[in-house]
């Protein structure tokens, strides 16, 4: 028998052509009519959406973001955050050069394809297959069509769902707009890095100039920027910033837009570079401001123009004040508040640039005997009148024993003298008398928002405070005990409305009138007889020093003619600071900075006249009351320390524990005679001529000749 071939082995549907024909016929019709539904799906969603698109005057207007202008209380723009605009350039004003740089690294094929590249998408497919595994998205896909509907229309959320709706959009807008005005758009819309959108933001940023000038090179530069803004920025990496634009003439040589030899010829090195702005002191209060636009108002887009309370003349007053005093190697800081609450400066360090920590409005820092405001308070609030006769004596309040800057007691004094020479047995006293826990509240009364222990010691400035705080404080005092509520912005503006105006609340009172004008005859007192005289400026002005262990802080607290200033100084790691007393450098920063600020004011008489204390008519016996407020040594919890002997009070360029010569002290003996010129006008008071202790010499005040030489006991 003959065997059987292949063929006739096959089952009888094998051999039947027609199955196969039919399978392959019914799934080229299926492929086609799934392939036709999907056009014409997708043509009717492109001229939906072309119907949809706005108008291309209206795209041009539409922003890319809030833009925020800060302005000074006399209308000075202080700073302008988020996006940056520049002049819309029309198609025929950009430069050649930017035009073909821009095309030849972004989409070299814009010219030829319909908004989507199906070549630069198959390109970035392989791309992407052969660095599969990387973790790279896919990339290089877009064209300048999908950006600009990317750009404006959808966010940068990387998934299919957003590539599609961007394809889509981009078709629609090669249906309903020319290539030159694609492309106008993109150059004036695409962000560029440094808060610049468009090319003529991006040229005047880095720069200096208008986009219509950009040379080649720096074209190149500019077109370099769109894949990495942040990181081919020339003011954050300049040499990134070469070797991008580099890459950029060298792809315009490839796709025809330059010859080789203008892409060699062009060195991107030398493109001069605008310099950054320098940031100065008003960041500081800017950075404080603004943030509470979010509890003010609810507009999120809409272009915003801030109105605020800022003063450049003060500021700058501030600033120069801060820079000139605050030792070598502490910081210093500054707050100053109108009558109704307006911060007219604000100084949160020496220099912004170097440091943007505001330690105005965010260090906490232990205030010493400034804090004693509040003791006096609350016994003038108690019923204590400012004539009222304490006793200065040794005391021991639960173990604490408070000491006396002078070393030993003095006996019968008014509140007032007691006040002015800030003596801590008497606040103790007093502490005792009301309760600590009177004291703490009425601290917190006066809008001191940190937490406060109540210790004994507390009276004496133990528990950390801020700035800011403090002035409010003061200044509520300034104001006859009605509550000082600080702000820094009066009104906001958008698209030419007012959607916030400030209202200034004066129904709060905290304390009464006549104690608010007690508590302000015995601040008048220290700065015209006790610890604050360094802080005279010709006008009435109360206040008080606070220095605190160590010489680690320095505090100046005053008010003159309806200003409130507050000045802090001291380092920011809390080490001690050679020669720093409140009644020093922040004082002297305080009459620098309030004698420009108030000129142009009138001057404003107290409702008390100053009243001398009585151990001011008897120097050469009780002339140590006149040294800058001091303290005993406690911890933070207000125990008591042994006081630390290393030279922890050496004036500057003294070596830890090394002892100054004794030395005759010209400035003293100016103060000490009458002859200050703080105030050269007072009769003078001749009295026995001391020379400083090793410790104190160059500070305003002497030492009881039975005084040993022993490390400065300093005031918390």
């Amino acid at each position: 028998m003959a065997a059987k071939s292949p063929a006739t082995r096959r089952p009888s549907w094998w051999r039947r052509p027609s199955f196969w024909k039919k399978l392959v016929l019914w799934t080229l019709i299926s492929g086609v009519a799934v392939g036709l539904v999907a056009v014409i799906a997708l043509l009717v969603a492109v001229y939906t959406t072309r119907a949809s698109l706005p108008s291309y005057d209206e795209l041009k207007s539409s922003p890319n973001g809030q833009m925020i202008r800060v302005h000074a209380a006399d209308g000075t723009v202080l700073v302008s955050l988020g996006p940056s605009y520049g002049e819309w350039v029309p198609y025929d004003e950009i430069p050649g050069v930017m035009k073909d740089a821009i095309v030849a690294v972004e989409d070299r094929r814009f010219e030829s394809h319909w908004g989507v590249d199906p070549l630069g998408l198959a390109r970035a497919v392989r791309v992407a297959y052969l660095k599969r595994g990387s973790g790279r998205r896919l990339q290089g896909a877009s064209t300048i069509t999908q950006q600009v509907a990317r750009t404006i229309f959808l966010s940068n959320k990387y998934d299919f769902g957003r590539k599609m709706r961007e394809a889509v959009i981009a078709l629609a807008m090669e249906r309903k707009f020319s290539k030159d005005q694609i492309l106008e758009l993109y150059l004036n819309k695409v962000y560029f890095g440094g808060g610049a959108y468009g090319i003529d933001a991006a040229s005047r940023k880095f720069f200096g100039h208008p986009a219509n000038d950009l040379s080649l090179a720096e074209a190149a530069v500019v077109a370099g920027l769109v894949k990495a803004p942040s990181h081919y920025s020339p003011t954050a990496d300049a040499e990134a910033a070469v070797q991008r634009a580099s890459v950029v003439l060298n792809v315009m040589a490839e796709t025809g837009k330059i010859s080789s030899a203008q892409a060699a010829s062009v060195d991107p090195r030398s493109v001069k570079l605008a310099p950054e702005p320098r940031q100065n002191s008003v960041r500081y209060f800017t950075d404080w401001a603004l943030p509470q636009l979010e509890v003010l108002i609810d507009e999120s887009e809409a272009p915003l123009e801030v109105w605020t309370t800022l003063d450049l003349g003060m500021q700058r007053a501030a600033d120069e004040a801060i820079r000139r005093n605050a030792p070598p190697g502490a910081q210093g800081a500054l707050v100053s508040l109108d009558r109704d609450g307006a911060v007219r400066a604000m100084v949160g360090g020496k220099d912004y640039v170097s440091s943007i920590y505001n330690r105005a409005t965010q260090a906490t820092r232990q205030p010493g005997s400034a804090f004693k405001l509040f003791t006096y308070l609350a016994a003038l609030e108690a019923g204590h009148k400012v004539d009222d006769v304490v006793v200065d004596e040794p005391v021991t309040i639960a173990g604490w024993s408070p000491r006396n800057s002078s070393g030993h007691n003095s006996g019968q004094m008014s509140l007032r003298t007691a006040f002015a020479y800030s003596i801590n047995t008497v606040a103790a006293k007093l502490g005792q008398e009301v309760g600590f826990g009177t004291v703490a509240d009425m601290a917190r009364r006066f809008g001191i928002t940190t937490p406060i222990n109540t210790q004994p010691a507390m009276v004496l400035g133990t528990s950390n405070v801020r700035l800011l705080d403090m002035t409010r404080a003061y200044a509520s005092i300034a104001s006859k005990g009605v509550a000082v509520t600080p702000y820094g912005i009066t009104r906001v503006t958008a698209n030419g409305q007012v959607i916030y105006q400030h209202e200034v609340d004066t129904s709060h009172v905290l304390v009464a009138p006549y104690v608010a004008a007690q508590m302000t005859d015995l601040l008048q007192t220290a700065v015209a007889t006790g610890t604050g005289r360094a802080a005279q400026i010709g006008r009435p002005v109360a206040g008080k020093t606070g220095t605190t262990s160590s010489n680690k802080d320095g505090w100046f607290m005053g008010f003159s003619s309806g200003l409130t200033t507050g000045v802090w100084m001291g380092r920011d790691d809390a080490r001690a600071v050679g020669g720093l007393q409140g009644g020093t450098a922040p004082a002297r920063a305080f009459a620098s900075f309030m004698t420009k600020a108030v000129a142009t004011r009138p001057v404003e008489e107290f409702e008390t006249k100053v009243t001398l204390p009585e151990w001011q008519l008897e120097p050469e016996d009780n002339a140590y009351y006149a040294e800058p407020d001091n303290g005993v040594f406690v911890d933070q919890d207000g125990n008591p320390i042994e006081p630390q002997e290393q030279g922890q009070g050496a004036q500057p360029g003294q070596a830890p524990g090394e002892e100054q010569e004794d030395r005759i002290d010209e400035d003293w003996i100016d103060r000490m005679t009458g002859g200050s010129p703080a105030n050269p006008q007072q009769a003078p008071q001749r009295g026995p001529i001391r020379t400083p202790a090793p410790d104190m010499a160059g500070r305003s005040g002497v030492v009881p000749r039975e005084r040993p030489a022993a490390p400065v006991e300093e005031e918390y």
